[in-house]
């Protein structure tokens, strides 16, 4: 009992005066009552194990990671047009009596005071902490985000009337882009429906806003922002489908061949063109001035029993395919007004590839598209790797060689130089 009239807790077993519970031989434990810290209490996991990923989430995260990258890409893309639109509008407006500093401020109005005066606090802090790294971004219109940017254009819409046709349609894609800007400014999950949803938003977005490619390649294949940042790194190749199939999902051939002013198509029985492109469509084509130039293998040369022995095939069945391929387009050819205009060739070579060739120059320069494939040993055609080429790309003008577009480009002149006609 100390001085204080309170009992002290017992003493370790074997001092003098202290109570012992141990058995003889034992290993001395901790006091009655204390919890010892060399062990936990009760067994469980080691420390840290719950942080580790599987296989599987590390998948989903990369795949998270990728989706809000690309929607990030169009987001920025689309805030940097709007903010140049609305500066080129709204700045000769009140600019000239409000100053280069104040005119936004000004713009806003009262119902804009507290979003607009927040940008200019966070234009003062950027100044101080040495974050603008571009004297061109040190104007408070640069620090509006997307909706305070829809906001001005939307209070001074008489201003933007003349230049755009319906404020409707703004207003429903920057509405649909809203919900993608929310997730990826948060850093949650991004599904691919919505992914989809904002990139067509923002591809229409950009055409009304003006910012759209144009052009007849363009309308067959728009180029869309990721492509445009970063489509150096791979030449000229637009996309890459496992098989013909899933090309045709994202490219069909209404959308390949129709409006073109030239087509070069090389390959066996040309079943992309033949098979989904209607005659009647070849026709009109063709009067509305299209040139086309078809390659045919020759169903008669041994060429053509060698893939059939490939492809597990009977005898003359690859054969008499591609001569009724060909019948269908001399069956076109006989249709025109200028037959000049529709040539049909044969070779006897080995075929090496199939390819589409759609607009383009002989050079490999001037919009265009291209659909290529090798041949597999043991696939069929629709059964192969398609290769999507965008003719006149960037990689040619950036270190002056020809992308792949000028490669078979010049492939099909060569074979095209040692064909024959057929009549």
């Amino acid at each position: 009992m100390s001085s204080g009239g309170l009992e002290l807790p017992p003493g370790d077993a074997g001092h003098e005066g202290g109570p012992s519970d141990v058995p003889a031989g034992a290993p001395p434990g901790p006091p009655a009552g204390a919890v010892s810290l060399a062990e936990p209490a009760e067994p469980g996991p080691a420390a840290g194990a719950e942080l580790d990923w599987s296989a599987e989430a590390w998948s989903e995260v990369r795949t998270r990671a990728q989706r809000a990258g690309r929607a990030y890409i169009w987001l920025n893309l689309i805030e940097q047009r709007l903010r140049a639109v609305v500066g080129a509008v709204l700045r000769p407006i009140y600019a000239p009596v409000h100053g280069e500093d104040d005119w936004v401020v000004a713009a806003a109005g009262p119902a804009g005071q507290e979003w607009v005066h927040r940008a200019v606090a966070v234009r003062e802090v950027s100044r101080r902490k040495g974050y603008l790294l571009d004297p061109a971004d040190d104007n408070v219109l640069s620090f509006l985000t997307l909706p305070q940017l829809r906001e001005l254009m939307v209070q001074h819409w008489p201003c933007f009337e003349p230049y755009f046709d319906d404020r409707r349609d703004v207003e429903l894609a920057l509405d649909e882009l809203e919900v993608t800007r929310n997730v990826v400014s948060r850093n949650r999950a991004l599904n691919q429906a919505v992914l989809d949803q904002a990139e067509r938003a923002s591809a229409r977005l950009l055409e009304v806003l003006g910012g759209g490619a144009g052009g007849p390649a363009a309308d067959r294949l728009p180029i869309d922002a990721v492509e445009d940042l970063v489509g150096d790194r791979y030449a000229d190749v637009v996309s890459v489908h496992p098989d013909r199939v899933r090309l045709q999902r994202q490219l069909p051939a209404e959308d390949l061949f129709g409006g073109a002013r030239r087509l070069d198509a090389i390959g066996i029985g040309l079943n992309l063109l033949v098979q989904n492109y209607s005659g009647r469509r070849l026709v009109r084509l063709a009067d509305a001035g299209c040139r086309v130039r078809l390659l045919f293998l020759n169903p008669a040369s041994s060429a053509v029993k060698r893939r059939e022995r490939e492809l597990g095939l009977r005898k003359g069945e690859l054969s008499r395919s591609v001569e009724m391929n060909i019948l269908h387009v001399r069956r076109v050819r006989a249709r025109l007004a200028d037959p000049g205009q529709f040539a049909i060739h044969v070779f006897d070579e080995t075929p090496r590839f199939t390819a589409y060739l759609v607009d383009g120059e002989a050079g490999g320069t001037g919009g265009g598209i291209a659909v290529v494939q090798t041949y597999l040993r043991r696939a069929r055609g629709m059964e192969a790797p398609v290769l999507v080429l965008r003719g006149g790309g960037r990689t040619a003008a950036k270190d002056g060689e020809p992308g792949l577009f000028g490669t078979y480009r010049e492939e099909f002149e060569s074979v095209w130089q040692d064909s024959r006609p057929v009549s």
